[in-house]
């Protein structure tokens, strides 16, 4: 059983120095002194039991020494009284009075009033004697005591206790070592709220010296460059620019491509140019390449040819997209032309003029598309052997077509469509020489679909019918099937291999001819083996049909080339060609080897 004193009890107005006795008396339930066996023969609560007595007390008037307990480590019954006046002699302390006479109570030392009722008092500890249980006391002078407390004032002793218990508990609660009881309560205490920093708390916090400093910028290992040497490009405005000029000499054993060419050294000197637009959502690109050949030795000859095309993508509203292109080509007539001029010197120079514009629209996973198209052909002189020049106007005329277009997309990457086109050639003069009318009308139909794997495989391919008509009805209609290709497909990185084919209606100026069907097919391969080396290959083969007359022509070509970088700027191109020509049409028979070293400076 726990002792605690009343939180409610007595103040007593003391004037003077306390007698022993009277304080003894009037104190129910009091201690006996210390110098002095309890009533029932045990020795007093403040000595450990088997202990030896201490000495008989000293003259009254000088106090005892300070308590000290019998065991090393054991606390004293009241941990309050570890520097306090022991419990005997007159003008003493006496643990049930909180009101004693000198004592340094909470109002300071000497006051005479009863500590705060609302704090928590620690309760004295009571020692049971060896083998007493814990329902009998150690001491009958103790359950005296406590009946006399609990009369004195029941319902606080019951508060008093459930105090004490709360406060018995802190103390047995674990702690670390060294630490007494009231120490851990004053812990339990400490306000553990942590004040935030201010936000510039870090910045302006000094540096440490020992931390490890960041490594500088140029210290950190580079990105690797995945391509090296492709150009840099010029900004020009909105568009990057990447042009390139390459010189170079050819040796052919064929200077025109004709039956009866001889062997001459060419110098041959291309320019191309690229454009790209960097807008945020429309596009626009433009490619050009211009060759102009001169003969250094050998048959005389002295050509140049080029294309120049842009092509301007725009979105406009309600999912509707517009494309437009405009473009120009221009090129001698070709000895394997069938509109060659015989025993010419210097072939007519064809010029051609383009332009298209396209309206798309996606509904749904349907894909719809028209274009109108107009291409305009103009025809140079032609220089026969004698010097005589002879014009070739009556073959200028503007071909005009308009192509609808549906698809289906079964998956992003697979389109399948059908498409319908008709139109119009119509010739400057309506009578050529001969006396025909060659304006005429074309009908074609097509089915295709359309790839797209990103960089691994895309593009179109169709097949179809193509029909044209003339207004002359002495010359036969010009039909046939048509194929058309337009691949790129990568089977690993750093390989393009590309699918092209090509049909086209060729017009004639040949009395009681229609024309013929030229089919163009090729495949190319380019392969970069090391960043600074690229090499190609191509091999392609042309079929024409001469209609109403069975006359066919075959012709094959094969190429293999490489380029090596020396830098970003500064490459060297060579390739080796050969190309023949094979005619049922008697004196058209022709073969062509050719090589080429060349030097490519580009930005």
């Amino acid at each position: 059983m726990l002792l605690a004193s009343s939180a409610f009890a007595q103040q007593l107005d003391l004037r003077g120095p306390l007698n022993e006795q009277v304080g003894t008396q009037n104190q129910p339930g009091g201690l006996p002194p210390a110098a002095q066996l309890g009533a029932n023969g045990l020795p007093p609560l403040n000595r450990t039991p088997g202990a030896l007595p201490p000495a008989t007390g000293p003259a009254e008037g000088i106090p005892n020494r300070a308590y000290q307990p019998a065991s090393p480590g054991a606390l004293p019954d009241d941990p309050d009284a570890l520097g306090g006046t022991p419990l005997a002699g007159p003008g003493q302390l006496n643990a049930d009075n909180p009101v004693q006479p000198g004592a340094a109570g909470l109002n300071g030392p000497g006051a005479a009033q009863a500590a705060d009722p609302f704090a928590d008092q620690a309760a004295t500890a009571l020692r049971r004697r060896a083998g007493a249980t814990a329902s009998q006391p150690a001491d009958a002078n103790l359950q005296g005591t406590a009946a006399g407390q609990r009369g004195r004032n029941g319902a606080a002793t019951a508060q008093d206790g459930d105090q004490a218990n709360r406060a018995a508990t802190r103390r047995n609660a674990p702690r670390r070592p060294g630490t007494t009881a009231a120490a851990a309560e004053a812990e339990q205490e400490v306000d553990r709220v942590v004040r935030t920093g201010t936000i510039d708390s870090a910045d302006r916090a000094p540096l440490d010296p020992r931390a490890a400093r960041t490594e500088a910028i140029e210290g950190g290992a580079m990105r690797r460059d995945d391509t090296p040497y492709a150009p840099l490009g010029i900004k020009a405005g909105s568009f990057t620019l990447r042009p390139s000029l390459e010189q170079g000499v050819l040796a052919t054993s064929n200077a025109n491509n004709s039956a009866s060419g001889r062997s001459a050294t060419i110098s041959q000197s291309t320019l191309r140019l690229n454009a790209v637009s960097d807008w945020a959502t429309n596009s626009a690109t433009i490619d050009g390449n211009f060759n102009y050949q001169k003969s250094i030795s050998g048959q005389e000859l002295k050509e140049w040819r080029g294309n120049l095309q842009g092509t301007l993508n725009v979105d406009l509203d309600h999912d509707w997209r517009a494309i437009g292109r405009l473009g120009f080509d221009t090129a001698p007539e070709g000895a394997t032309s069938p509109e060659g001029v015989p025993g010419a010197i210097t072939q007519p120079q064809r010029k051609t003029f383009e332009g298209s514009l396209a309206l798309q629209k996606d509904v749904g996973k349907l894909r719809l598309g028209l274009t109108g198209a107009a291409e305009r052909s103009i025809f140079g002189d032609a220089t026969l052997g004698d010097g005589t020049i002879q014009s070739q106007e009556t073959r200028n005329s503007t071909l005009y077509t308009t192509t609808l277009r549906g698809g289906y997309q079964i998956s992003p990457a697979l389109t399948p469509f059908a498409e319908v086109e008709i139109g119009r050639r119509t010739f400057d003069e309506t009578v050529d020489l001969n006396g025909y009318e060659r304006s005429s009308k074309r009908l074609g139909l097509r089915g295709g679909v359309e790839l797209n794997l990103g960089e691994k495989l895309n593009g179109e391919m169709s097949v179809g019918w193509l029909r044209q008509t003339f207004d002359d009805s002495r010359l036969l209609p010009v039909s046939g099937a048509t194929v058309a290709a337009d691949l790129r497909w990568s089977p690993v990185r750093g390989t393009i291999v590309g699918f092209n084919g090509q049909t086209v209606l060729e017009d004639t100026t040949t009395p009681g001819q229609s024309g013929s069907v030229l089919y163009n097919s090729s495949v190319t391969l380019q392969r970069e083996m090391r960043a600074n080396l690229t090499g190609n290959a191509a091999l392609g083969l042309s079929y024409r049909d001469y209609k109403g007359t069975g006359d066919h022509d075959l012709i094959y070509s094969a190429q293999v080339g490489a380029t090596w970088w020396l830098n970003r700027y500064l490459g060297l191109t060579s390739y080796v060609r050969h190309e023949r020509l094979t005619s049922s049409i008697d004196g058209r028979d022709s073969k062509t080897n050719s090589i080429y070293l060349g030097l490519t400076v580009q930005r």
